[in-house]
């Protein structure tokens, strides 16, 4: 054994489970978001129109529309006039549903009875097609307005704004991030969110060389330059809670925006991975180690004047990161071969390991009432093995996926 290195009976690393904000998700629609923290609920019924905003003044405003409109198009164009936007507007499709994003530029209230400039980005999309409710009813347009065109075969559509003072120009990370976040319907959970998607669409399908298997995976030309995209969108967010009491929930934020747009992109990646590396097929333990060999073997590359996080995508092709895109590499591989697994991060140690369940002994630590086996993916060790100048547990805050 590596000196250094503990080897814990099973169960000696425990943490109480902690409950963090999490994605919120209505049955009644089928669709979820997941908002950064600091936005907190001001009005509407929990059901169809949703009201957010935080302290520093960011707003987000979200409703559903089940017959009150022909089109998504006709809700955009209706958003536009009512508000009498000053942006324009550009139609595209997300994952086989018609949507438009708006660049939001009107005057909107404030104290006193003024008005102020507002700006920000605006999100029409279809929903689900197999949504419950959707023939018996009846929604109003934006301002309360009467229904019109009612389609009940139709999809319902989804409308999201985020916005705020046109001079708080730093609320621009918090507007893109709140409407990439949503998941239309249930299918949408696990692949790149609509602005994303929109700015970088997956248009030319590669086959890339996986680093050191001597294997293809295909995926989109496109994908490590926006997942890369979103990892420095969300670290630019996640900075601002550096300080912050809920700096822990932003944390598991940033790391779920992530393994979310990673998730689909790395599909066949991680099949072609386990068909690699599962051969003749093993036990869940055994084949989560031989994946765990392989991202030890990446070279260790930091980049302190940025997110210091390299995309998933580029750790997969090229073999090279940081502790953490490492654990979330194998944690993605793992889910993605059924095996649960997540990550454990620490601010105090500046250190990151990977999670599962698997049995056998070995360090563990708790995560929603989970004890999940750790694995260092830095130190080319077993799983199961902590090196003991990181090991107090209370500097440590474990995160899942499924």
């Amino acid at each position: 054994m590596r000196k250094g290195w503990l080897f814990f009976p099973v169960f000696f690393i425990f943490l109480c489970s902690l409950v963090f904000s999490a994605p919120l998700y209505t049955p009644t629609w089928g669709f979820s978001m997941d908002l950064p923290e600091g936005y907190e609920y001001t009005g509407g019924d929990n059901k169809d129109r949703f009201s957010f905003e935080t302290a520093g003044g960011a707003k987000f405003d979200l409703v559903v529309y089940a017959e009150t409109y022909a089109s998504v198009e006709a809700l955009a164009q209706d958003l536009q006039r009512r508000l009498n936007n000053r942006g324009e507007m550009v139609s595209f499709e997300y994952r086989q549903k018609k949507a438009f994003i708006l660049e939001l530029s009107f005057s909107g209230p404030a104290a006193g009875g003024r008005t102020i400039p507002m700006d920000g980005w605006a999100l029409c999309v279809e929903l689900g097609k197999d949504v419950p409710g959707t023939a018996s009813r009846t929604n109003t347009g934006p301002g309360n307005s009467p229904a019109r065109h009612p389609q009940p075969e139709s999809r319902p559509l989804l409308l999201a704004m985020a916005y705020g003072p046109a001079e708080k120009k730093e609320l621009q990370a918090f507007h893109f991030s709140v409407l990439d976040s949503i998941a239309p319907e249930v299918s949408d959970r696990l692949v790149p969110g609509p602005i994303t998607e929109f700015t970088y669409p997956r248009k030319t399908r590669i086959q890339a060389p996986l680093f050191g298997l001597d294997i293809d995976a295909w995926m989109f030309k496109e994908d490590a330059e926006a997942a890369q995209a979103l990892i420095d969108r969300e670290f630019q967010l996640l900075r601002r809670y550096a300080n912050a009491p809920n700096w822990m929930e932003a944390w598991s934020r940033f790391y779920r925006a992530i393994y979310r747009d990673s998730f689909d992109r790395l599909a066949d990646a991680a099949f072609q991975v386990e068909r690699k590396l599962n051969v003749p097929p093993r036990e869940n333990r055994d084949f989560a180690d031989q994946v765990l060999q392989w991202v030890q073997s990446h070279s260790y590359e930091r980049d302190t004047l940025g997110s210091d996080f390299i995309n998933l995508v580029t750790a997969a092709t090229e073999g090279r990161g940081d502790c953490d895109n490492r654990a979330m590499l194998w944690a993605v591989i793992l889910n993605q071969a059924n095996i649960s697994a997540g990550l454990m991060v620490s601010r105090h140690y500046s250190h990151a390991m990977g999670l599962a369940d698997l049995p056998g002994a070995g360090a563990r630590f708790e995560v929603n009432g989970q004890k999940l086996l750790v694995a260092e993916t830095t130190a080319k060790v077993s799983i199961g093995l902590i090196a003991e100048d990181v090991s107090e547990i209370e500097h440590w805050l474990g995160i899942t996926f499924e």
